[in-house]
């Protein structure tokens, strides 16, 4: 399949002029394939008479294309493209005729049958080159049209698209006209849908999953149409354009690769947010702030769309920003006018202590790229770009300059930007004009410095002493980029009871003109308190004191988040040893409140310092750390006020037990000690420790999906069969991934989550030498998603030797892994490289003590 260039894109914007698209799917010809006829009005512009270009189209088969009435050949298709050539000037018809297959792999038309009851959904997913799975069309974001869809769909099914749908004869359904949008944001989701329909100032809502999970849907609805309309109200006070289409529809739909698609009109999400089993506050939060999210496309990504994929920040830094900013701001009431268990925790914890992890650490891979980079020559390399840089680091650099802009100015270019662009497309070079006009200041020269250049800055403090009793305080930068940071100066409490109390926080530029005068040495000076700005922050030798015994004393969960993610970097930098971080969580997590935090902290412990950064031997006295740390937890909220913590706590003693007694106990007695019981997501979890140590059999699995025969026991079973410690179950489980390819993206990630294992190194230590001539050859054969599961799912993360480095590297010198598999190998290998550097550290240091 070929990829798009931009200057393929570019001449082909100058040529065409897109008018119409009708399109007929026909869902009822088999399981296999459904029947797609497009018409294409458009024209081609004064000048270019004798033109060729090209229609995308990846059918099964193609029967029939004709231009202006005159049969093509169909012949010609090559790579997904079906040549125009000798186009004249003036008004043209396209049709299509083709047969298109149904994908297993979450692009395209994903088609998908429930376990529970045989009922059969699908959906599209069209970015970024999908859309000609579905359809024939001229597949670039800079050649906007009107779509009209007509869908036969079997009967008893419900047909959603971006308009509002009704059904003019049996099973057949029409959607009404869109205004002008993009190839890539069509979308159509068909099947017996479970709906809660609602109305909001004259706008249809609707919420729609399978049926299996119909009663999880009626139980968080209100929940859902809440959040949906305080967002939607709030959006109307930002934003002077109304909300631009004629329906409101939140689809959940199965096996979706992303979080969600910000489809005008139709957003689709991945149906794990309508909850089988307990979650915390957090996760209702983070369900929130991506409804947030997807709401904030409709203007951002969908009124406005980016001319070219080097924009895609256009679409999700704002949309990431506006996510979490919006659900600061807003207070939705729940069942009853009681507003959720979430409210009033801001939201901008979450946000640091986990999405800008992801930001800083996509930010210091030799990927890295600019937040808006010059250079994206094609639609591969746009598809990398979907990362912790385009969300993460550009929400983190609009936060920053709104803090140097004014909310006020900001929301002014922003208004300013909707009008001149509206149904159509822009650049950053229109978005800063935009700016421009709304503020005195040099924003050409802010974008300059943190949306085109990479990497994470460091501030660092150091104190000098003043006048008698007073010091004065100096951030040196290393970097580029001007930053408006808070600092803020914390002194022990005259209680003595370990709490820090915060004398003052003073505003800094960096860089500095002079050295700040401060007062009085505080315990505690924190460099970007508040988390304003998107960098790296050091402590100077007396406050790096005060962190390691009073952390948890900090009274604010944002600024604790701060502290955290700078002992993660140190950690990571080689700075701090691994075993000094662990026992700071041991020390200071055991008290903390944040639910955000103990996860994130938590994960980060077990998953990357016990797993990864320690070396081998010293991993189980860092497991016994964080069991006993998580029983504590579990003993702290025995009187049953704090569900959320317990949750988090009883998850992780499951993830880090190293004997399996007490686990197997739970699952026998289907409960905790005090609770919670076990429901489903508990008991796989349990079951799948429970295989890693080699406490289970086949059978037991078998009898689990048994009781739990839903998708997500289907995939609770895969992880678990192939975390078994047994060289029969290793071989079927990679053979299933890498030969058969029969797997769904979803079966694949599970089975690519419990194959590896860190107890387990010597039984796949094979596989760690074979994974790189088979992930390249399964993501030649099946395309981007698998590709990017194979990377991320399937690397020998826990392998961190110099072998897997060595041969990590001659794969991407000499066997040519297509681009999204290539990205991903190149940020794993990186991330091993880390892990080896800093178990270099540890062991080292461990020789200095010994």
């Amino acid at each position: 399949m070929s990829v798009l260039t931009r200057d393929e894109a570019q001449a082909r914007a100058t040529l065409l002029d897109v008018h119409r698209y009708t399109v007929e799917l026909d869902l009822t010809t088999g399981d296999d394939t459904f029947d797609s006829r497009t018409v294409i009005r458009f024209a081609v512009t004064a000048g270019h008479t004798g033109a060729d270009t090209f229609v995308e189209v990846r059918p099964a088969e193609l029967r029939s294309a004709t231009l202006d009435g005159r049969p093509l050949d169909t012949g010609t298709l090559t790579d997904g493209r079906l040549p125009l050539t000798g186009l004249t000037e003036g008004e043209h018809e396209l049709r299509v005729d083709a047969a298109m297959r149904y994908s297993r792999t979450g692009e395209g038309m994903h088609r998908f049958t429930d376990p529970v009851d045989d009922e059969t959904y699908l959906y599209t997913q069209m970015s970024l080159e999908d859309a000609a799975a579905v359809f024939a069309n001229f597949n670039q974001p800079d050649l906007k049209a009107v779509f009209e869809l007509t869908v036969r769909a079997p009967e008893g099914w419900t047909v959603l698209a971006n308009g509002i749908t009704t059904e003019t004869a049996d099973g057949l359904w029409q959607a009404a006209p869109t205004p002008r949008i993009s190839t890539y944001l069509v979308a159509v989701a068909a099947g017996p849908w479970h709906s809660v329909r609602s109305e909001h100032r004259g706008l249809p809502f609707g919420l729609h999953c399978r049926r299996s999970l119909a009663p999880h849907l009626d139980t968080d609805a209100d929940e859902l149409l809440d959040i949906t309309r305080a967002c939607y109200d709030r959006y109307h006070e930002k934003f002077e354009e109304p909300y631009p289409f004629d329906s409101y529809d939140q689809a959940f739909v199965p096996e979706f690769n992303f979080g969600a698609m910000e489809n005008p009109g139709l957003v689709t999400f991945r149906d794990e947010f309508v909850y089988r089993s307990a979650v915390t506050d957090t996760e209702r939060q983070t369900r929130a702030m991506v409804i947030a999210h997807e709401m904030a496309h409709m203007w951002f990504g969908d009124l406005v769309t980016l001319q070219w994929w080097d924009d895609i920040w256009l679409n999700e830094s704002f949309a990431e920003y506006m996510g979490y900013q919006t659900l600061n701001e807003v207070a939705p009431a729940g069942p009853g006018g009681t507003p959720p268990a979430w409210r009033g925790t801001d939201t901008w914890t979450d946000f640091g202590i986990s999405r800008k992890a992801w930001g800083y650490d996509a930010d210091q891979r030799p990927s890295t790229h600019p937040v808006a980079p010059e250079a994206v020559d094609d639609t591969a390399a746009a598809l990398v770009n979907f990362d912790g840089i385009s969300y993460a680091k550009g929400a983190s650099a609009l936060r920053q300059l709104v803090a140097w802009l004014g909310e006020k100015d900001f929301l002014a270019g922003i208004n300013t930007h909707f009008a001149r662009h509206r149904f159509g497309n822009a650049t950053l070079t229109d978005f800063i004009d935009s700016l421009a006009a709304a503020t005195e200041r040099d924003v050409q020269a802010w974008a300059d410095a943190w949306l085109r250049t990479t990497g994470v800055d460091t501030l660092t403090p150091r104190l000098t002493n003043g006048e008698p009793g007073a010091c004065h305080l100096t951030v040196r930068h290393d970097g580029s980029r001007p930053h408006r940071v808070a600092v803020g100066l914390y002194d022990h409490d005259a209680a003595g009871d370990g709490t820090l109390t915060l004398r003052e926080r003073r505003h800094v530029d960096v860089p500095q003109d002079a050295p700040e005068p401060i007062g009085k040495r505080p315990a505690l000076l924190l460099v970007n308190d508040g988390d304003l700005t998107y960098a790296k922050v050091r402590f100077d030798p007396e406050s790096f004191k005060t962190v390691r015994t009073a952390l948890s004393g900090l009274p604010d969960p944002l600024t604790r988040a701060v502290v955290w993610n700078a002992l993660r970097d140190a950690v990571r930098d080689g700075q701090l040893p691994p075993v000094d971080y662990l026992e700071t969580v041991r020390a200071h997590l055991p008290r903390e409140t944040d639910l955000a935090l103990v996860q994130g902290v938590l994960t980060f412990a077990s998953a990357t310092v016990a797993d990864r950064y320690l070396p081998s031997e010293e991993r189980p006295a860092a497991l016994t750390t964080l069991a006993s740390l998580c029983r504590d937890l579990i003993r702290r909220t025995e009187d049953g006020d704090h569900p959320g913590l317990r949750l988090i706590a009883v998850r992780h003693f499951i993830d880090v037990a190293a004997h399996p007694d007490t686990i197997a106990a739970w699952l026998a007695d289907g409960t905790v000690p005090g609770g919670p019981e076990l429901d489903p997501e508990l008991r796989w979890r349990v079951l799948a420790r429970l295989a890693v140590l080699g406490a289970t059999d086949e059978a037991e699995i078998d009898a689990e999906l048994a009781r739990d025969p839903s998708a997500s026991g289907q995939e609770g079973a895969a992880r678990c069969r192939a975390a078994l410690p047994d060289p029969e179950a290793k071989l079927r489980a990679w053979e299933q991934m890498f030969t058969s390819d029969t797997l769904s993206n979803y079966l694949f990630v599970a089975t690519a989550q419990g194959f590896w294992q860190p107890e387990q190194t010597d039984l796949t230590e094979e596989y760690a030498k074979r994974y790189w001539t088979d992930a390249v050859a399964v993501a030649d054969r099946r395309g981007p998603a698998i590709a990017d599961a194979a990377g991320r799912w399937a690397f020998p993360a826990h392998a961190v030797t110099p072998d897997t480095l060595r041969l990590g590297e001659k794969c991407l010198r000499d066997a040519a892994p297509i681009p999204s598999l290539r990205r991903k190998l190149i940020d794993q290998l990186d991330d091993l490289a880390r892990a080896l550097r800093v178990r270099q550290g540890a062991t080292e240091e461990t020789r200095e003590q010994a």
